[in-house]
């Protein structure tokens, strides 16, 4: 009985020792000494890590002139490669950080209000509607079993691009009393259903009680413009239909400029919103190749609007951004890009592409005495910290207007086909 209870009494402390441990200081910080650092070469800014104390020391692993240490906890980017800090007590190894300096990586910010128009993949369900018939009234799409959010890809075997098309083949089946033969994309999945065109008694003339659409427009913020590649990201999210509340899946798309006439004020509860008027010249200033999460993509043809901050600018990394002060650039009024104050409150180290890395606030009395804040149509606006692009505006928060998410611009470039890699890639491969 007594060897139990023994064995009980130094089971339960081994339990709190080691539900403790993450709580002892010396190890809560041993356990926030990443694996892997990857940042930009920046003679201008040090490379700090945790100190464990003074009788743990760290010391340069590799001498290949990628780092240079200036104290204990802090290291000097002196080139773009690969070295390692390692931590040492009584001059044994405890903990290695493999550190990766990426040479520095330069887009040219943006804050242009553009107009976005885009063609869907096909087109889009955005709902279902009654056709009147002898006994009653029907939808033939909805007994087809054809759902909003749908897409209609083909119609007998013929590629659909514009709702005109629909309008004929439906004429023409109705006539010869034959259903259509329809591919739909529903999801990740193609499907085939059989659609009866049916005779509408009081408009005279064939339906399939289905609303559709071939295309959306918009207005948003460019963020960036790469002048290696011509390729540029806007918006920061996806671009969903307002019926549907589904994305929009794209067959092909423009971007043009856009001139801001008003701005309605947002409140709690009721997010703001830029009104704009869309200038439609014969040449778009790019085109759309991609609708994501991260925002909208594609190539420039045209030049945009020139700012004060036309010269190229230094990216940073999710690991590099700081709570504090930033600015972001946008448009309140015409085409003038203007900068304004905000702070970062929370910045997310993230490893792998994802949305909503930072909270927003805007704090500028300027702006939040035009907008209230974040706005509808300011999505994409770009975000800089001590002179670096960090990422964009993406969504406001309903209860909070002045406040909201930003995305991390690494993902934005990622998205848009950029290698901020490329260059460390190049010198393994030779």
């Amino acid at each position: 009985m007594k060897i139990n209870n023994i064995r009980a009494a130094i089971g339960m402390l081994l339990l709190v020792t080691f539900l403790s441990m993450p709580f002892i200081k010396p190890i809560h910080q041993y356990l926030s000494i990443p694996n892997q650092i990857t940042l930009f070469q920046d003679t201008n800014e040090a490379l700090s890590v945790p100190a464990l104390g003074n009788n743990v020391d760290t010391a340069l692993a590799q001498q290949n002139n990628v780092l240079e240490a200036m104290n204990f906890s802090q290291f000097k980017t002196v080139s773009s490669g690969e070295s390692s800090i390692v931590y040492e007590l009584a001059g044994l190894p405890i903990k290695k950080v493999n550190v990766d300096v990426l040479s520095e990586y330069k887009v040219v910010p943006g804050g242009q209000s553009i107009g976005v128009n885009l063609q869907t993949l096909g087109v889009l369900v955005v709902g279902h509607h009654k056709v009147n018939v002898d006994d009653g009234q029907k939808s033939p799409g909805e007994e087809a079993d054809i759902q909003v959010g749908d897409i209609i890809l083909r119609v007998n075997n013929k590629e659909i691009e514009k709702m005109e098309q629909i309008t004929k083949l439906v004429n023409e089946a109705g006539r010869n009393d034959k259903p259509l033969d329809v591919t739909i994309k529903r999801g990740e999945k193609t499907l085939k259903k059989e659609l009866i065109p049916t005779h509408d008694e009081k408009e005279d003339k064939y339906q399939i009680g289905l609303y559709i659409r071939d295309s959306a427009a918009g207005i948003g913020t460019m963020t960036f413009y790469d002048p290696k590649t011509k390729k540029y990201g806007a918006l920061g999210h996806v671009i969903s239909d307002m019926d549907t509340r589904k994305p929009i899946q794209i067959h092909d798309g423009t971007i043009v400029k856009s001139n801001i006439t008003s701005i309605q004020k947002g409140n709690n509860g009721t997010p703001g919103e830029k009104q704009a008027t869309l200038e439609n010249d014969d040449v778009p200033l790019g085109t759309i190749t991609k609708n994501s999460p991260f925002g909208v993509f594609g190539s420039l043809d045209k030049d945009l609007e020139s700012t004060k901050w036309n010269e190229p600018m230094p990216i940073a990394l999710s690991s590099q951004v700081k709570e504090g002060p930033a600015q972001i650039l946008t448009v309140v009024e015409d085409q003038k890009v203007e900068a304004f104050d905000v702070e970062i409150v929370n910045s997310v180290v993230q490893k792998n592409p994802a949305t909503k890395g930072m909270i927003v606030k805007i704090i500028d009395d300027k702006l939040l005495d035009k907008t209230g804040g974040i706005v509808q149509g300011m999505s994409g606006s770009p975000i800089i910290q001590e002179g670096k692009l960090i990422g964009a505006v993406t969504h406001v928060f309903v209860n909070d207007p002045t406040s909201g998410y930003g995305i991390h611009i690494e993902w934005m470039l990622n998205e848009a086909g950029i290698d901020i890699y490329e260059e460390k890639e190049e010198k393994q491969a030779s």
